[in-house]
């Protein structure tokens, strides 16, 4: 590690929601920003104005700050490199196009796409594949193969071009990736990228290659579909004379489906029933919705501790780790080569375990939202009692009224398979004498019910199993649930014993 600051960027384009792919990048650019005690910037790049979607932006923010990710340097947060949004950066970019035009690095274009659409026609006919590079450029209709009157000519016109880096001819571009190590691509195979349009705005290579360096980006940690790219971006390094500055590399490894071969898609999530975005997506054009994991019911933390195990691996067996501990822990080195498979049962495992060290009453003031949508008003200390009763058997808040919505509406019908098993001729007269009992309860709590109960049980011979799985019938509607005498403690004497009356007037064995 040199003694250059670290500053890393965080670089999506508002064409949409944020995928959790993206998500991871930032995420590991913000844990290795932190590792090294350095800056975690969000600039937004929005050079692309046909794909740019309303609301995608704020989206991106929203997302970022549910997940915990604090931003050092950005469009909302400011910075000494303002402004972070490419589109309101637009008239520096044209001063670098004309550098590397003066240096004979870059060229004009004036190919319109009918002529380039034509040009690769052509080179289907012939059963190859076109390539605007060194050995297509002089046919092509360009700064290179023109006169200087022609060319000044176009320039004149209202006509469209493009301003194209001049690719080396067979040249070997050796760079180091910090998780794949050395990688070395041919320019041959390359082609001239169009680095400016006429309409002002620069493409993603060239706005990408000018930011980095002017906000003194120490190392750009992206997916690994930019990996192509590298070549590029060095060679521009290289024609601007910023070597010397020029970024690490580090390209991550793709989020693989949970099944089959490919990345992680929206239609994998959507075929087996998970999120692909952190947040609830609406499109603003169609009205369609995505689902997101904060709506799901996914707590940031849990979210955040997947996505950083996707592809990470600490050296240890430890699992679960706060963000602190994250930060702490996180290397480049450790971050796999290969693609890390989606477990969406993994998802919800991590979710059980942030779950359940919740404290019971937080998971009541969590509860009492989705009581109310129900139409339900609970005391807190209630919520939190039934909370500590079933969270052990819940992954989410939302679960947690169907492990427990018995203890808040008396059951109106009866499993019948369990009525049929359980419910014999004597067991009425059995549940009558039970209320009869319940009644005489002077401390109405689970230790003071059980005990008696017991002794009333054994005193009059009845079977220990069938008792206890018809009072949980007459209680909660069927065979499940928790502790009968906590249930009883729960819901109160008035209503157990009113649950137990109107179950033996409505279950006919």
């Amino acid at each position: 590690m040199s003694e250059r600051r670290v500053r890393v960027r965080f670089a999506p384009s508002p064409t949409g929601p944020l995928h959790i792919g993206g998500v991871r990048t930032a995420l590991f650019n913000y844990l290795f920003a932190k590792k090294h005690g350095g800056d975690f910037l969000l600039r937004i790049e929005d050079t692309d104005q046909g794909r740019y979607v309303p609301g995608a932006e704020d989206y991106i923010q929203e997302a970022l700050e549910w997940c915990g990710m604090k931003v050092d340097e950005g469009p909302k947060q400011g910075g000494p490199f303002a402004p972070y949004r490419q589109s309101e950066r637009k008239e520096l970019y044209r001063q670098y196009a004309d550098q590397l035009l003066a240096s004979g690095n870059a060229y004009y274009a004036f190919d319109s796409p009918e002529e380039l659409d034509q040009a690769r026609a052509t080179a289907e006919e012939k059963g190859e594949t076109f390539t605007y590079n060194a050995m297509s450029r002089c046919r092509m209709k360009n700064s290179l193969s023109l006169s200087e009157d022609d060319c000044n000519i176009l320039l004149a016109s209202s006509i469209h071009y493009a301003i194209r880096f001049k690719m080396p001819d067979n040249l070997d571009v050796t760079e180091v990736d910090l998780i794949r190590g050395s990688v070395t691509f041919n320019t041959s195979s390359l082609d001239d990228k169009v680095l400016f349009k006429s309409d002002g705005m620069p493409t993603y290579h060239l706005a990408n290659v000018v930011d980095d360096h002017l906000m003194e980006i120490s190392h750009v940690i992206r997916g690994e579909e930019w990996l192509p790219s590298m070549p590029l971006h060095v060679l521009l390094y290289r024609a601007f004379g910023w070597e010397d500055t020029m970024p690490r590399f580090t390209h991550l490894p793709l989020i693989l489906k949970p099944v089959g071969k490919g990345k992680l898609s929206k239609r994998d999530g959507d075929k087996m029933g998970f999120p692909v975005f952190p947040l609830l997506w609406k499109d603003p054009e169609t009205g369609d919705t995505s689902r997101g994991y904060r709506e799901d019911g996914f707590f940031p933390d849990a979210f955040i501790n997947m996505l950083a195990l996707l592809g990470w691996n600490p050296g240890t067996e430890q699992e679960i780790f706060s963000m602190k501990e994250l930060c702490e822990a996180f290397s480049l080195e450790r971050v796999g080569h290969s693609g890390a498979r989606f477990d969406p049962e993994k998802t919800k495992w991590y979710n059980h375990q942030y779950f359940i060290k919740k404290s019971d009453q937080e998971l009541g003031e969590l509860l009492l939202p989705f009581l109310k949508e129900k139409g339900i008003t609970a005391e807190p200390a209630m919520a939190t009692k039934v909370c500590g009763m079933v969270k052990e058997r819940c992954n989410f808040v939302s679960e947690i009224w169907d492990q427990s919505y018995f203890l808040f509406e008396a059951p109106t019908t009866y499993d019948e398979k369990i009525v049929v098993k359980r419910w014999k001729d004597d067991v009425p007269s059995i549940m009558n004498e039970i209320a009869v009992f319940f009644e005489t309860v002077e401390q109405w709590n689970a230790p003071e019910i059980k005990e008696p109960f017991s002794e009333l049980v054994t005193a009059k011979g009845w079977n220990f199993g069938i008792v206890m799985n018809s009072l949980r019938l007459c209680l909660v509607g069927g065979s499940f649930g928790p502790d009968i005498f906590e249930i009883c403690d729960l819901i109160g004497q008035a209503e157990t014993i009113s649950r137990i009356k109107k179950a033996i007037a409505a279950i006919k064995g």
